[in-house]
């Protein structure tokens, strides 16, 4: 989820209800925020808000039913989640891939980091920054081809 999100903020109480219940449920629900967590949202491969996952014995299913808190209890108490489509090996968050995925996301918050220290810190202006970046792009990729 994240903070802005207006479909997040319309199923907040229904998920706050649903983790309640987790423990009758025998399950265990959380949350992730993505503006703080990008390295999850990669691992993920969270394209839309909010975004629902079941994880069992390290399987991963992406639920898209009903956000009602009866349909939530049903898909687990019911077993629903078992007619479900795994996520594909290659889209799984314990991927390789998805590992990298994760590291390119934790790289742009660095590049948004370094960004607005450049900017909001030094007070340096928004187009020498990006001058910055394009010149360490350029740099980076001559250093790689020699």
């Amino acid at each position: 989820y994240a903070p802005w999100c207006p479909a997040c903020q319309q199923i907040e109480l229904t998920w706050e209800s649903f983790a309640k219940e987790s423990e009758h449920l025998d399950v265990t629900v959380g949350k992730v925020d993505v503006t703080q967590e990008p390295g999850l949202s990669g691992r993920f491969f969270v394209t839309t808000l909010p975004t629902i996952y079941h994880a069992n014995d390290g399987v991963f299913r992406r639920y898209r039913g009903s956000r009602t808190l009866e349909d939530l209890q049903g898909y687990v108490l019911e077993r629903k989640w078992e007619a479900v489509e795994p996520v594909a090996g290659w889209k799984s968050p314990s991927s390789i891939m998805m590992h990298g995925m994760a590291g390119l996301f934790h790289f742009s918050g660095w590049i948004r980091q370094i960004h607005s220290y450049l900017t909001g810190t030094l007070g340096i202006h928004v187009w020498i920054s990006y001058a910055i970046f394009i010149l360490a792009t350029l740099l980076i990729g001559l250093f790689l081809g020699l």
